[in-house]
């Protein structure tokens, strides 16, 4: 089994990256996590050989493009709870990650070309700022996980239909107002969190997704009394109400 190179900064006061660990192009792993960072340098591009990079817990207002540079990182990329307004482009260049964290940021987009992050397991987008998801979102076909609580999200793209990996969908604490008919085409769904948004009414095609295990509504204006959600209990899904 190959040696894995990694360099853990955590929670080390640095205030700023120093220009040597730059230059450690070996580095399989690099945690910079809760630094009281405010800035990353075009440095970053340099470590090509990256799997993990954990920037998490500081105060990046920007991460750079050079970033798109580390298409070896096929295993975390931690950017939540700092202050991105924005994510780069260049992340569409991250083929081979399979887990993105870019919550507890004040994100009001996300970049079409996430899209291109074709190897995306699990997205985690919670308590931003985002109304609407972009289009490309669909093409995230290996997608199983996607958390986005805490946002202020009307409506999901018709893409979403094209997510057929999906098991786990968490759109607790936003704006809906009914559930996205595009759910009603994925075949494995069986977790949707819909806490906490404006739900008056359900579909009846809630009845007919295969999967199904768990349906939380709690905190809408649904009539716990529906038929619908009997007839789900009845197929063995779990309704919280």
């Amino acid at each position: 089994m190959a040696v894995r190179h990694t360099l853990n900064l955590w929670r080390q006061e640095l205030g700023e990256v120093p220009d040597s660990v730059w230059r450690q192009t070996e580095l399989d792993v690099l945690i910079l996590a809760d630094n009281g960072l405010t800035a990353l340098s075009s440095g970053i591009g340099q470590l090509q050989r990256l799997k993990t990079l954990d920037l998490g817990h500081n105060a990046l207002t920007s991460v750079p493009e050079e970033i798109g540079k580390l298409t070896e990182l096929s295993d975390c990329l931690y950017l939540h709870e700092n202050q991105l307004s924005r994510l780069p482009d260049s992340l569409g260049n991250l083929t081979r990650l399979r887990y993105l964290n870019v919550g507890e940021n004040p994100l009001t987009t996300l970049p079409g070309a996430i899209g291109g992050m074709s190897g995306l397991i699990e997205f985690r987008a919670q308590h931003n700022r985002l109304t609407v998801l972009p289009d490309t979102i669909g093409q995230l076909r290996s997608l199983r996980e996607l958390w986005l609580r805490g946002n202020a999200i009307e409506h999901l793209p018709s893409s979403t239909a094209k997510l057929h990996e999906l098991r786990h969908l968490d759109l607790r604490e936003n704006s809906l107002t009914e559930v996205p008919e595009s759910l009603a085409s994925l075949p494995r769904l069986r977790q949707i969190d819909l806490r906490s948004n404006s739900l008056g009414s359900l579909p009846d095609w809630l009845a007919l997704m295969p999967s199904l295990e768990k349906l939380d509504l709690r905190w809408n204006k649904v009539d716990p009394s529906l038929p619908l959600l009997s007839k789900l209990e009845r197929q063995g899904c779990i309704v919280l109400t």
